[in-house]
């Protein structure tokens, strides 16, 4: 018999807004499991995202409460700057560390559905950019959840439905208009009475036989069991702590994890590095023209100049300069090459 589902996770970005306003708009009154919502916001933003959903459906839509209890038929929304997690019925707000640059990350939701509720759980996947979504998608199935991804043709950005899709086997790829409709058959087993399946207690860091990793560091019960060896990181530092990562293999994929478990995809890495790698050049290039302008003050102070220090500051003038003209280089190849036949200006 298939489980019945008592917990839909959604998740959603860029985009996601209007996806998630008509999934709501699509739910009937009498929808008997309960949902929870991650979308990336801005940590000092207020988020308004509970009172438009309560405006586009007939579902009550709060922002969660840590220890709440999880009510059938409620829609919980993650607040700014927490991950959402579920735990024993009730609802998990953290501070902990952020995963592909979010905090709250629907990786950190998806995965915590998937322990807690095994066969029950439906994970949900909208419009939004990069990888957030799809490890934790596949962690869901891997526990034997229902995988549902929006049609990335028609995600306002494909990023995270088309990275969903490439992690693991969905069961539904729908435009977003019937996702609504979807999850209200998936969850009326409840209405005819038939118990949810036990997921049963899966350990924290559980290792498949081909080395697959769905541990995580905030999941990690007092680092046993850690595939964090200390001979076996990758080599590379975590933009946001410099800390050393470990590429773990997981369902879906590989993911690059600091020891205090800042997590990237490898997308998400290469854009946090960017990120690093930009501000650390412009941060050179403001030290060297602080240095000229510092030896034009000593050229200029001097009765009657000194051709050294004047010198001396156009020499490190010229070096920002090379610099700089690097740095804007570097943007453009970021932004993508230019197209065949173009050339690029001196």
């Amino acid at each position: 018999m298939t489980a019945a589902h008592d917990l839909v996770v959604v998740g959603a970005s860029a985009g996601g807004v209007e996806a998630l306003r008509q999934v709501m708009a699509a739910l009937p009154a009498d929808f008997k499991a309960a949902i929870l919502v991650v979308l990336h916001v801005p940590p000092d933003v207020p988020s308004q995202l509970a009172p438009i959903l309560r405006r586009a459906g007939a579902l009550p839509v709060s922002p969660a409460v840590n220890r709440q209890l999880i009510e059938p038929g409620h829609v919980y929304v993650a607040p700014p700057n927490r991950h959402l997690l579920v735990e024993d019925g009730r609802l998990v707000l953290t501070a902990g560390p952020r995963e592909n640059s979010a905090r709250p990350a629907v990786d950190v939701l998806f995965r915590s559905a998937a322990r807690a509720y095994g066969p029950r759980a439906i994970g949900v996947v909208l419009s939004g950019t990069l990888r957030d979504g799809a490890l934790g998608l596949a962690a869901i199935k891997l526990h034997g959840g229902t995988a549902i991804v929006q049609d990335p043709d028609e995600a306002l950005f494909s990023g995270m439905p088309e990275s969903a899709l490439a992690a693991t086997g969905v069961d539904y790829c729908l435009p977003v208009a019937e996702i609504g409709v979807k999850l209200a058959r998936l969850t009326t087993r409840l209405d005819r009475g038939e118990p949810p399946a036990d997921p049963g207690e899966p350990p924290a860091w559980e290792v498949e036989e081909e080395g697959v990793q769905i541990g995580h560091a905030a999941d990690e019960p007092g680092g046993e069991g850690s595939a964090k060896q200390a001979d076996a990181a990758s080599g590379l530092s975590c933009p946001e702590c410099q800390g050393s990562l470990w590429a773990l293999k997981g369902p879906g994929g590989a993911r690059l994890e600091c020891r205090v478990g800042h997590a990237y995809s490898m997308e998400s890495f290469l854009t946090d590095q960017g990120e690093a790698v930009e501000a650390a050049l412009w941060a050179a290039i403001n030290a060297l023209q602080e240095r000229a302008a510092a030896y034009r003050r000593l050229g200029d102070g001097l009765p009657g100049g000194s051709g050294d220090y004047i010198a001396r500051s156009r020499q490190v003038e010229g070096h920002a300069e090379a610099l700089l003209e690097l740095l804007r280089t570097l943007i453009v190849d970021v932004e993508g090459p230019p197209s065949a036949g173009t050339a690029m200006s001196s």
